[in-house]
């Protein structure tokens, strides 16, 4: 009796080790090698279209100041799985990027990991960023290290245990991180497509706009459908047809212009921040913008 108790113990534990092996094997973090980029000549004029199409400053310009480019962070993010703060992303060597290389910007961007080697907790959207083509997030890096660089740290996030232990967010990469890029739809105009690109890759839309699960990933089915909760007080409105209807495409493009809706009201919440950028882009690309928000169904 006792060596078959010995033995059961003994292949659980071994059961276990072998658990814990593959489970940290499975969530190493992912990284980008220099190597892997390859030449490029920076396109400043387009990193600070995609800069602003991706609203940079709705959440790490430092809170209550007119300087929208003053990307020092500091705002807080509230959420059922605690508060996350907005890191500096100024090219300021000591509290933001300043020293980071072009890889691991595009590693923080497209694989959620830091230049520690850890875990970036998925509040910050690279599940859409992932999509982002590889020469406009360099144009982007390019554009965020002209801007005059910064001091200021920002406070650690507010995150219970366990869901502090960055290395399980490693599971969660695995669920609903899929590293797919963004495809083009053949059968829709060059104009859609860019709106499409857009919308679901730099602006991240769908981050804020959709409901989420359990774990805090979007349900895919019902993307773009709305959020009664999220990283502000009162929600995300739905933005698919059935409820923007009677919104034309025109309508849509002046909201992202002025933050007039069709209904005569503005925009509030975060919303105002978003404006803030798209407002600063090409009418093409709000047109284009309008043109795929009209197609949700």
């Amino acid at each position: 009796m006792l060596r078959k108790l010995f033995l059961l113990a003994a292949a659980a534990a071994a059961a276990a080790v072998l658990g814990l092996a593959a489970f940290w094997f499975l969530t190493i973090p992912a990284t980008v090698p220099a190597s892997a980029l390859g030449p490029h000549t920076p396109d400043l004029a387009n990193g600070k279209t995609i800069f602003l199409a991706g609203g940079c400053s709705a959440c790490h310009a430092v809170p209550m100041q007119e300087d929208s480019n003053r990307l020092g962070g500091g705002l807080g993010l509230v959420s059922k799985f605690g508060t996350f703060y907005a890191p500096n992303i100024f090219p300021d060597a000591k509290d933001g990027i300043g020293e980071w290389t072009e890889a691991q910007f595009v590693t923080a961007m497209t694989k959620g990991t830091s230049p520690e080697g850890e875990h970036l907790f998925p509040v910050f959207p690279y599940t859409s960023f992932q999509k982002i083509k590889s020469d406009d997030l360099r144009d982007l890096f390019a554009h965020i290290k002209t801007l005059p660089p910064v001091a200021g740290k920002v406070r650690d996030h507010k995150v219970p245990f366990p869901l502090n232990i960055r290395r399980m967010v490693g599971v969660w990469k695995l669920l609903y991180l899929d590293g797919e890029p963004f495809k083009s739809d053949p059968s829709e105009s060059a104009q859609w497509n860019r709106g499409a690109y857009l919308v679901n890759c730099p602006a991240h839309c769908a981050e804020c706009h959709s409901p989420r699960n359990v774990l805090g990933a979007i349900v895919l089915g019902k993307r773009f459908s709305g959020s009664p909760s999220g990283y502000a007080t009162g929600g995300f409105p739905d933005i698919t047809q059935p409820k923007l209807k009677n919104w034309s495409e025109a309508n849509i493009a002046e909201t992202l212009e002025t933050g007039m809706t069709a209904d005569g009201n503005r925009v509030g919440g975060p919303m105002v921040e978003v404006v803030r950028s798209t407002s600063q882009l090409s009418a093409e690309d709000r047109a284009a913008m309008a043109a795929y928000i009209k197609s949700l169904r």
